[in-house]
């Protein structure tokens, strides 16, 4: 009872700057361990070869889409469920949790299954090389298989989040994260199973996580009750749930299409301009993850507070928001800029690798400035069930305007095209953020006024 009272106090009454931060903070921290733990992942690759990291790269779009089907439902109840619980209806957020819940694994295990299929021609369509094609198959067998694990997994991320449960996140992110770090270097070099043993740490480590979050459930915890008798295969439900999960999912497809057209474009130079444009990946997830982290504790809370009607509150956490991400984004662009070599040299020694993930992680950082005015913005468009306008500045960096720029720029200016792409994508989703943001904060200042002078007479 103290947990559900605390949850629900930090979303509707405690100070905003102490609650975002409560709400953010664990989450932040989950995931900043869990892109990490990927970065820590392709590190003892990287060991082995230029054309395992390029197995690693490869295979990361894959995992992008299956994180996308337990995003699509879990984000999309979210939202869902933040509005129910600010309108006070508890007993349809339960039933929406639960059907989300089983709802994910099963769709999740059917794409998954479909993947396995047709492994060789997906991992060939995402870049792998004749020589990067057989560790890419190795790892992704084992890997993609006990991914349904991290379907489960990612949509009670979701769903504990949506009740204000961060911290929990965190612990069970966290634990997982630990797991597969430690027996990263043991099963790839102590028992010599090379890139096989980094997937198999990976699953044992998502399925330490979900056993934290069954222990969650059976125990009753936080607010909402999952249950089998709850379930409810409604249209409403899934209306609700697909208005915003969709878009979601799209952003995670486009982001794994954008990966694997990087990766095409890249495998014309060779194994070594895969693996450098993979390691700039891994670098740049580990910063873009502290603010998705960050801005899923300010979902909920934006969501609640809209659908409870108190929009001053509402107000006052885009502005504490859009400050803090704003101020980590340029911090973490300096370090990127400044120590680009140092890091990028993590990932492999080859000398040609190196330049050229220099030269792309420079550019990339650059831009990552604008990352937090856009993620706010998507965030809260996403938050109120704004879903159109939330998937525009949520698929522009990595779809509406990469598509077109890494069909063009490659083509013009060759490997250089190539590092140029999302810079110049991220350069025009700022553009468009900046007019909504205006459209918004314009809209929430004009509801403000109209109560004041409503509560005045």
């Amino acid at each position: 009872m103290k947990e559900v009272s605390t949850s629900i106090y930090l979303l509707q009454e405690a100070k905003v700057a102490p609650a975002l931060l409560k709400l953010g903070i664990p989450t932040m921290i989950g995931m900043l361990i869990s892109a990490l733990y990927n970065a820590v992942d392709a590190y003892f690759v990287s060991g082995l070869g230029i054309s395992q990291m390029g197995a690693v790269s490869v295979v990361f779009p894959i995992v992008q889409i299956i994180i996308g089907l337990g995003m699509m439902f879990g984000a999309g109840a979210s939202s869902y469920i933040s509005r129910l619980l600010g309108k006070g209806n508890n007993e349809q957020a339960d039933r929406v949790a639960s059907t989300t819940l089983l709802s994910s694994v099963l769709v999740g295990g059917i794409i998954i299954a479909g993947i396995l299929i047709f492994l060789e021609p997906v991992l060939t369509s995402l870049g792998a090389t004749e020589t990067i094609l057989p560790y890419a198959g190795a790892y992704a067998r084992i890997y993609v298989t006990g991914s349904v694990i991290n379907v489960f997994n990612v949509t009670m991320n979701n769903l504990l989040t949506a009740q204000g449960a961060t911290k929990f996140t965190m612990i069970a992110m966290i634990s997982g994260s630990i797991v597969n770090v430690i027996l990263d270097p043991v099963l790839i070099y102590e028992m010599e199973l090379g890139i096989e043993g980094a997937a198999i740490a990976t699953v044992i480590s998502l399925f330490v996580s979900l056993s934290i979050y069954i222990g969650y459930i059976a125990r009753k915890q936080g607010v909402l009750r999952i249950s089998f008798k709850k379930i409810t295969f409604s249209k409403t439900i899934y209306a609700e749930i697909l208005k915003i999960g969709i878009p979601v999912l799209l952003f995670q497809l486009l982001a794994s299409a954008s990966l694997g057209s990087v990766n095409m474009a890249s495998k014309v130079y060779g194994d070594y301009a895969v693996a450098a444009m993979g390691a700039v990946t891994r670098i740049m997830t580990v910063v873009t993850y502290v603010v998705f982290g960050f801005l899923k504790g300010f979902q909920p809370f934006a969501g609640y507070n809209y659908g409870a009607k108190q929009f001053e509150r509402l107000k006052k956490s885009i502005r504490l928001c859009m400050t803090w991400s704003t101020v980590f984004c340029v911090v973490a662009a300096l370090v990127l800029v400044i120590c680009s070599t140092p890091i990028v040299s993590l990932f492999g020694t080859d000398t040609e690798m190196v330049t050229l993930a220099s030269k792309a992680l420079k550019l990339n950082a650059v831009l990552f400035i604008t990352f937090g005015l856009q993620m706010v913005y998507a965030s809260l468009y996403l938050a109120i069930g704004k879903s159109l306008i939330g998937s525009v500045l949520s698929l522009g960096r990595q779809g509406i305007f990469f598509f077109p720029l890494i069909f063009l720029l490659p083509r013009i200016f060759g490997l250089s095209g190539v590092i140029w792409v999302q810079p110049m994508a991220d350069l025009f989703t700022t553009i468009i953020t900046i007019i909504f943001a205006i459209k918004i904060n314009r809209s929430l200042t004009e509801v403000i006024l109209l109560e004041r002078i409503c509560y005045t007479f």
